[in-house]
């Protein structure tokens, strides 16, 4: 087809525009159809013989040159289909995908010194395109078999594994305590990066698949978790972590004082909080550099990130370091907090200096007394991290746990209860959206195997 006509094929096909959250710029913001034309075409289609570098960087094991190929032949919904036969969540992958250092930091054209190609943006605009004209994630479905699946959880892990094992035949229902799906995605993923959409298409698109949900339906009690068992043949674990890990420090009560879990729901709620001029956030996680570029966005003119290590010691990813660094957010790095100061709000973060002193493992944290100081902040949010969903996990008969989290065979995520599987963040502690489809996946087919 000539490219003239693809493009107005594509126009008339993209009519149902993605409108970007009011209060947030995206960082991913769509690409129109002549943009998405013009950067498929850039593609080199690597493959052949040996898989494509951005394929094997792939968790989900999309066929990138597949997809893109499709869209610069003039046909998106087709390269929704090449991503949905991988990746459920396909489209909300392509919003928060660390793609930095997956898919696009393989490009053989970043390796050859050129701009790599945008796959990320590309596999949103054929994913958005063929929700929102209700295609199917799957062109057919198994004929159904016996075998019923409950999933406890409706964020990644358990949306992924009850939409591959729906896909399958069985009949499989999803049990969440919120009202609405998503899990972390939904509340804890900052809303430059994805503010609600596309969920409610990928929820609806599941449902269509056979997916039942039972959504305000919280597993509060062993008695609830046992009729929960009586009615299924095979159970996922798939409710991510709990609450932030707890910080005792002085002064932690004052208002003005935020966990960064109800920080970034209040967000994503359409309740943002009124940060003042000054922040301060605690930690080196994706989570903290989440929060403190919000915070900007929020209005506030001066942005501290406070972590105890050095940079070349922090869990987050550089790009987004430095995408922070970039906004104007200051680092202060081997710092540790003391207390939280003030009388009927937060007026100030007491910090004092930390040393590393070097042993057998990152090194051990001295602090450096006399060097305290007061950091003046009107918002101060904790961003150090979660903890397991201990209560729970004690209430599965036979499960063995790891650092607090469920104990499962890497290749098929099955516990050490042979009734339950685990994947996601609950297995982890906390990784991509798209390593939890990968967990999905493999747990779903190994129940495939299981049940008749």
């Amino acid at each position: 087809m000539p490219t003239a006509a693809r493009r107005a094929r594509l126009r008339a096909m993209t009519s149902t525009a993605v409108t970007a959250p009011p209060l947030f710029t995206e960082l991913r913001p769509p690409l129109d159809p002549e943009r998405a034309l013009l950067e498929a075409e850039r593609c080199l289609e690597c493959g052949g013989r040996a898989e494509a570098p951005c394929v094997d960087a792939c968790p989900a094991e999309v066929d990138v040159p597949g997809f893109i190929g499709a869209i610069a032949d003039g046909d998106p919904v087709g390269a929704a289909d090449t991503i949905f036969a991988s990746n459920l969540l396909g489209a909300t992958c392509a919003r928060v995908c660390p793609v930095e250092v997956l898919c696009q930091g393989a490009c053989v054209l970043a390796h050859e010194g050129r701009a790599p190609v945008e796959i990320a943006a590309l596999q949103r605009y054929a994913t958005d395109l063929a929700l929102a004209h209700r295609r199917p994630l799957r062109a057919h479905r198994a004929p159904l078999r016996h075998g019923r699946v409950a999933v406890v959880g409706a964020g990644p892990a358990g949306l992924a594994c009850a939409g591959e094992l729906a896909a399958a035949g069985f009949a499989v229902t999803v049990h969440d305590a919120r009202p609405e799906a998503g899990g972390l995605v939904r509340f804890a993923i900052a809303p430059y990066r994805l503010q609600r959409e596309p969920l409610p298409d990928e929820v609806r698109a599941l449902d269509d698949l056979g997916v039942e949900f039972r959504l305000g339906d919280a597993i509060d009690s062993p008695e609830a978790l046992r009729r929960l068992e009586a009615d299924a043949d095979a159970l996922v674990l798939a409710c991510g972590m709990g609450a932030d890990t707890d910080v005792e420090l002085p002064g932690a009560d004052l208002p003005g004082v935020w966990r960064s879990l109800p920080f970034i729901e209040a967000l994503k709620t359409g309740e943002p909080p009124a940060v003042g001029r000054s922040v301060a956030v605690i930690g080196g996680g994706n989570t903290a550099i989440d929060v403190v570029c919000e915070a900007r966005r929020l209005g506030a003119a001066e942005v501290t990130l406070v972590y105890r290590r050095t940079e070349a010691e922090m869990p987050a990813y550089a790009h987004e370091v430095e995408e922070a660094r970039r906004e104007g957010v200051r680092f202060l790095w081997l710092t540790v907090p003391l207390r939280f100061l003030g009388t009927r709000r937060l007026e100030g973060l007491e910090c004092r200096h930390v040393r590393l002193v070097p042993d057998e493992g990152r090194g051990r944290l001295e602090e450096v007394e006399g060097t305290e100081f007061v950091l003046p902040v009107e918002t101060a949010v904790l961003g150090i991290g979660q903890q397991p969903r201990t209560e729970l996990l004690t209430w599965i008969e036979g499960l063995e746990l790891e650092r607090g989290r469920p104990a499962v065979d890497a290749a098929t995520g099955r516990t050490s209860n042979p009734r339950w599987w685990a994947a996601g963040d609950a297995v982890n502690g906390g990784a991509t959206v798209v390593e939890a489809v990968h967990q999905a996946k493999l747990v779903a087919a190994s129940i495939a195997e299981v049940l008749p």
